[in-house]
């Protein structure tokens, strides 16, 4: 076997598992959007109560897009362990009740605290259109990617620890109009996108079993991140720069 052909049949060769799970986690530090400058004036307290409101009100439509896209993931598959072991993902956001709020009614909790009205943060109209076309993707992307491609796209939750904590700590720091009762979204996710992410980074690793398939995988984080990073940007050139769309959330006007 000449250099050439060992060339080509490494380069096409699977990672090993090792190997593979670096390729996922060297994303975080090179694209995650705690990054971006937006979570930086978030997070420093240097926003002003409309432009905390803005965001808030954004992030609505990628958390109500959450349990969408993890009903249509379980829809693909025939496996019933795999069912019952992603089911808890929409009981996270969308709640148990009377027992258990959700991560929906959590972030509402939020909204509430910022002066928003419940039913115009759940209508979505007020959102930037570049948050609803960049969260319907998101949806797309799942219910239309190779089954484990659409899993592995969950896979930011492997870095979403660090950015929670990081908010937590900013915001209670920064704004007076913030408490632990409107932090509480974050605070219950420091355990939940562990054990999430923990499994799903296990499920790919058993399932992903070519370079092709893992490769796929790696460009599904990414493609994660791009679509976080996307919406901040919105945010960042509405309601920082000033150039709010017509129909967005004004912080100047009344929201409801």
């Amino acid at each position: 076997m000449n250099e050439h052909v060992r060339t080509i049949i490494a380069t096409h060769a699977p990672w090993s598992k090792e190997e593979f799970e670096a390729q996922i986690r060297a994303i975080g530090p090179a694209r995650y959007h705690d990054l971006h400058p937006f979570h930086k004036m978030l997070h420093g307290g240097k926003l002003n109560k409309g432009q905390v409101a803005a965001w808030a009100l954004n992030r609505y439509c990628y958390q109500e897009a959450v349990p969408r896209k993890d009903a249509a993931f379980m829809s693909r598959t025939h496996d019933r362990e795999l069912r019952r072991e992603w089911i808890h993902r929409i009981h996270d956001h969308d709640g148990l009740p009377p027992e258990e709020l959700g991560g929906l009614e959590r972030w509402l909790i939020l909204t509430d605290a910022l002066g928003l009205d419940r039913g115009y943060v759940q209508s979505m109209e007020g959102a930037l259109p570049a948050t609803r076309y960049a969260c319907e993707a998101y949806v797309r992307f799942v219910v239309e990617q190779p089954l484990v491609a659409a899993a592995a796209s969950s896979l930011t939750e492997l870095f979403a620890p660090s950015i929670h904590r990081e908010r937590i700590a900013g915001m209670l720091a920064n704004y007076d109009f913030v408490n632990d009762n409107v932090m509480a979204y974050f605070k219950r996710r420091l355990t939940q996108a562990p054990r999430d992410s923990n499994f799903t980074l296990e499920f790919i690793k058993e399932h992903a079993r070519t370079r092709e398939m893992q490769e796929a995988c790696v460009a599904a984080v990414k493609f994660k991140t791009d679509m976080l990073w996307a919406q901040l940007d919105a945010l960042y050139l509405a309601y920082v720069v000033g150039m709010i769309p017509p129909g967005a959330y004004n912080p100047g006007e009344k929201s409801a």
